[in-house]
């Protein structure tokens, strides 16, 4: 026999009654009753049902075990009597009579309990990592993230994609985020960086004559955290494809994705139908470029109605260059008492309120009641429930001044209507992608013109659109969301050098700077470069998403905590005077006083 297991713990059912087995794992619980000892023996698979009494020769050994204690047993399999079967566990037919027992780990006192659902600060689990990692939900989680990843390659090679790997220590690149910096020890004074994303990489893989390209790529970003985004590092599925088109890319992504929530979505509906929206559209529909569609709620602009009207706040911001009045309509919203509950979260956001309409039946039918139909009178109340489409029992939302000031909450405040009023659709994944997104932005003091997004997408256009307005310039560019999270970024790649240089010349960056700081990109794409395009899209998201859950720490293996802390391992932690000598640092203590 195996020296720890002949089976695992979720194996043995009726057709093993009588055979003598071995099993490893952890003690779940013990129970007491009344000279015959219970345990719950688990391991990664499942639980047994061991059990013996006082004329096992394992009984005095058994009475020492505690939870969470690594144990072996050898015993007998018998069935359990009909009214004690448990039908939720995969050996609940069957219990192991103890015959023999070694412990192979003994366990101090728990910071955490293992087994029920006691919630546990995230400190706590962090600092006990491994201990939390036992817990069902988290063994779920995992293996989960484990299974998608299986997938991903499995699809990815289905297509005629190669899995490559590129460096984690390159040289620093714009990628949007800061980077983490790695000092040379043979170069003294020099530094490295992880990679932000292998961008750069994967399009010199395409200029290497390489067709298809994937990898499961670690990704380092020092970052203020989020409950959808870790601190450090996470985890992409990174594609890049030659002599393709955007909507090549799409047709490539969407079935990968598909099967994968289709597959671990719990059953829950994926929409097969994935529109796309122009950015522009995005942020003002929805008030945000990661829109999530389970909700129909799509704002408007309804400034002609309140220009010249009686409602003075809005008729003085439309006096203002670049201003507009949005409405948020919502359905099933026409009271006094959800308008107002509304007002309060709009304050507790920092605004003084938002302004609103509703419908209600009136003596001499359908009336709009609420401030601002006061101010404005019956024809243009009239005129703005025409054209967002609502009725009695409805009501409306109003934000008024420069878009790229109030949308933010704009896009918060759509969400928590749709989740008031219950218009949000549950159990479905509902996809979009985002597309035409501006290349460029003008900045409101000083006039200069800088990105505002991606600059080694495309321009779509080419020359010819660099040689117009640059605000008017977008990329080949494009975000795919879910269920109001991004999961996919890409872009068709400019691989041209003169639109390169271009392209950076429109936002004030010199010939020599770019071919000094994206030197090895310039050069490649003089010889010969393909057309090319790709996306990433986040592992850490999409399984978080299909886990349920809001924090994607609860996916990741070992997270850092919020404050980019690993408790379990002392991370970050002071370097030694050797260490410093060795790469000809120096420490600068911080002065808190600045």
């Amino acid at each position: 026999m195996h020296a720890y297991r002949s089976h695992s713990c979720a194996e043995l059912t009726a057709a093993n009654v009588g055979q003598t087995v071995r099993l490893s794992g952890w003690v779940h619980r013990v129970r007491d009753h009344g000279g015959v000892l219970f345990i719950d023996l688990r391991d990664h698979y499942g639980i047994t049902q061991v059990l013996c009494d006082g004329d096992s020769a394992a009984f005095a050994a058994m009475e020492t075990v505690r939870s969470e204690w690594c144990i072996r047993i050898d015993g007998t399999v018998k069935a359990r009597v009909p009214e004690l079967r448990n039908p939720k566990l995969s050996t609940g037919e069957i219990e192991v009579y103890v015959r023999d027992l070694e412990v192979l780990g003994s366990a101090s006192e728990l910071p955490l309990i293992i087994s029920g659902d006691q919630e546990y600060p995230e400190e706590t689990r962090l600092r006990y990592r491994y201990l939390d990692l036992r817990r069902d939900v988290m063994q779920r989680n995992m293996t989960l993230r484990s299974d998608v990843v299986a997938l991903i390659r499995r699809r990815m090679w289905d297509q005629g994609f190669r899995e490559y790997q590129t460096p984690v220590i390159t040289a620093s690149s714009p990628e949007g985020a800061r980077d983490f910096l790695v000092p040379s020890r043979l170069h003294p004074g020099k530094f490295y960086a992880l990679p932000q994303a292998p961008q750069q990489f994967k399009q010199l893989i395409m200029v290497s004559g390489f067709d298809k390209y994937f990898q499961i790529a670690p990704c380092f970003r020092d970052e203020d955290p989020r409950a959808d985004r870790a601190p450090t590092d996470f985890y992409q599925l990174d594609m890049e494809m030659s002599f393709v088109e955007q909507q090549d890319v799409f047709d490539t992504i969407q079935p990968v994705l598909s099967d994968i929530f289709e597959e671990f979505g719990g059953g829950r509906k994926v929409d097969t139908d994935w529109p796309q929206i122009s950015y522009r559209d995005a942020v003002l529909w929805y008030g945000t470029d990661k829109p999530d569609l389970r909700n129909p709620i799509k704002m408007q602009i309804v400034s002609k109605h309140f220009a010249g009207a009686g409602f003075a706040i809005f008729n003085n911001i439309l006096k203002q260059d670049g201003t507009q009045i949005r409405a948020i309509p919502a359905p099933g919203g026409g009271s006094r008492k959800f308008c107002d509950r509304m007002n309060a979260f709009a304050q507790k956001e920092g605004l003084s309120g938002m302004g609103y309409i509703f419908w209600r039946d009136g003596n001499e039918g359908m009336e709009a009641a609420g401030p601002l139909a006061k101010n404005i009178g019956p024809e243009r109340t009239e005129a703005i429930r025409q054209q967002l489409g609502l009725g009695v029992g409805d009501a409306a939302f109003f934000l008024g001044g420069k878009p790229a000031i109030f949308q933010k909450f704009a896009g918060k405040a759509r969400v928590v209507i749709g989740k008031e009023l219950g218009l949000t659709e549950q159990d479905r994944f509902a996809f979009v992608w985002i597309v035409d997104f501006p290349i460029y932005k003008k900045d409101e003091e000083t006039g200069t013109i800088d990105f505002e997004h991606n600059p080694f997408s495309m321009p779509q256009g080419e020359m010819d659109a660099l040689l117009g307005d640059p605000l008017e310039v977008n990329g080949f560019q494009y975000d795919l969301a879910c269920n109001g999270y991004e999961l996919v970024s890409g872009a068709i790649r400019n691989h041209k050098p003169e639109i390169m240089l271009k392209v950076f010349e429109l936002a004030g960056y010199g010939n020599d700077e770019v071919k000094k700081r994206f030197g090895g990109l310039f050069n490649a794409f003089r010889y010969g470069a393909p057309p090319h395009g790709g996306c990433a899209a986040g592992i850490d998201r999409i399984v978080m998403l299909l886990a349920d859950t809001a924090n994607i720490r609860e996916v990741i293996m070992f997270p850092m905590n919020q404050r980019a802390e690993d408790l379990m391992m002392a991370a970050p932690s002071d370097p030694t005077s050797d260490q410093l000598m060795e790469l000809g640092l120096r420490v600068i203590p911080q002065n808190t006083d600045w």
